[in-house]
């Protein structure tokens, strides 16, 4: 199997980056990571990327004119870099995915989709959200992206319990713990062709049955 090319989009600190990063120098995801891109000129995931030896750009939402137009440059560089799948980590903008790129941008949220998730869900307001309302299950969704927030067809989804002495940040670091092995699962079906999207349904073949 070829080596699978990702091109990753963050936001900020970029720790699904760095799971992606060492995941991939230990051999247990079979990828490179061939372009990172920020939507913010100061995030600390950028210094991560280029420790590891990895282009960056950055495209600033304020600076993109409309979403067209910002999604235009994003996606520009990802053809630029030649990546077969676009994984955003982190990432806190919309953007509108050309037809190129259609089932081929993934997106890991912090909740079971469709709880806690849409606009303003990100980071520790979902795990706020999640203690408020006094959930008793969370855990992270991995999906194939669209051009709403956290609204594409779910791949796969891992359970996290609410425990009754959590923290916003307790219950982050055990979903998060979660999200480690989720994607990078997603990332491995998906470069073996395991993937079938059949409208809003994600379907998992056989390894027997893959290309």
């Amino acid at each position: 199997m070829t080596t699978l090319r990702l091109a990753v989009l963050i936001s900020a600190g970029g720790t699904t980056l760095q799971n992606l990063l060492d995941r991939i120098a230990d051999g247990r995801l079979p990828a490179r990571i061939v372009r990172v891109i920020s939507s913010r000129a100061d995030a600390y995931g950028l210094v991560r990327a280029e420790t590891a030896g990895v282009p960056t750009a950055v495209v600033e939402r304020r600076r993109g004119g409309t979403t067209e137009e910002f999604s235009r440059r994003i996606f520009d560089l990802c053809r630029e870099a030649r990546a077969d799948l676009v994984c955003m980590a982190g990432f806190l903008q919309l953007v509108h995915i050309p037809g190129d790129f259609a089932g081929r941008v993934m997106n890991i949220h912090p909740s079971l989709i469709p709880a806690f998730c849409g606009k303003g869900y990100y980071g520790h307001h979902v795990h706020e959200a999640v203690l408020a309302y006094g959930a008793k299950i969370t855990g992270c969704t991995v999906h194939f992206a669209d051009n709403e927030y956290d609204h594409g067809p779910i791949i796969l989804q891992r359970p996290v319990p609410v425990l009754d002495d959590d923290t916003p940040e307790t219950l982050a670091a055990r979903v998060f713990a979660e999200e480690c092995e989720a994607y990078p699962e997603a990332i491995r079906l998906f470069g073996a062709g395991r993937l079938q999207i059949e409208g809003r349904r994600v379907r998992v073949k056989p390894a027997s049955s893959a290309p």
